[in-house]
């Protein structure tokens, strides 16, 4: 159990601030997988009760086993037994809920990558700060919520310190994603494969027959099945064609150049 010296200090807090949500579930998600679950997530309502009701709250109590199982019936929408991020944003009241404001706006893994092509303005493979702060200003303005540069400045850093798991200053894909509903990530789906530079070349050269640097639709639906098939990977009921509609979201006109296509199967691989 969390003791008093580990508990997060704004748990009790009306409304939280970007920042502060993320310390409450940076504290929670010990494991950092992506969701509170197990004893995390007894932890977490444990700590939650007693900023309602005070100290005192017993978990081995069947009162506190039967109001778990009525939160978690409430909050966890996808009915998966844990908490993740997005359930966690409804729970807590978070100023300006900026986590559920980018999830109306990309609310997809096709959306999402749409939006990872427009900001990625410089193709580099990551979104920087200034393009991330480009990024989130469209979105709260699409949401219609009142900003000032400060706040701007401020969920920039909270989205960097949230998802920036390599300190460099700037998101990767993989990074990005974890924006995402899980259910929605479809980027979970490929990190058991670690395909190097010269493993992705390879790969791509092999579909890519007339060398012209991009493939078609086609001919990624055909290495898609291939690289699943090689890697017995379980493709779920949204199969190869989910993954293909996403993936083709970072085509031009249809062409997936090699820089789209290396960025989700090789360059920041491990999420």
């Amino acid at each position: 159990m969390a003791t008093q010296a580990q508990q997060p200090p704004h748990l009790h807090l009306a409304e939280l601030t970007a920042a502060q949500f993320i310390d409450i579930w940076r504290h929670f998600d010990a494991d950092g997988n992506g969701y509170i679950e197990g004893k995390e997530l007894e932890n977490f309502f444990k700590e939650l009760e007693s900023a309602r009701r005070g100290p005192g709250v017993d978990p081995s109590n069947a009162a506190f086993k039967e109001q778990m199982k009525e939160f978690m019936a409430n909050f966890d929408k996808n009915a998966d037994g844990r908490i993740e991020m997005s359930e966690l944003a409804q729970i807590l009241p978070t100023e300006e809920n900026f986590l559920l404001c980018f999830r109306e706006f990309v609310g997809s893994s096709t959306q999402f990558m749409a939006a990872w092509r427009r900001y990625d303005t410089d193709r580099s493979g990551y979104i920087e700060s200034n393009e991330l702060k480009g990024f989130l200003s469209d979105l709260l303005k699409k949401a219609n919520r009142s900003y000032d540069d400060k706040k701007l400045k401020e969920y920039t850093q909270t989205i960097l310190r949230m998802f920036d798991l390599n300190g460099d200053g700037k998101l990767g894909l993989s990074e990005m994603a974890r924006l995402l509903p899980v259910q929605e990530n479809f980027l979970l789906k490929f990190q058991g494969i670690r395909l190097t530079v010269k493993e992705f070349d390879s790969l791509f050269a092999f579909y890519d027959k007339d060398g012209n640097g991009y493939i078609d639709e086609q001919e990624l639906d055909a290495l898609l099945k291939d690289l699943c098939d090689k890697n017995k990977m379980d493709v779920g009921s949204t199969g190869i064609g989910g993954y293909k509609k996403s993936i083709m979201a970072l085509s031009d006109g249809g062409k997936l150049y090699r820089a789209e296509l290396e960025i989700v199967l090789c360059r920041d691989s491990e999420l």
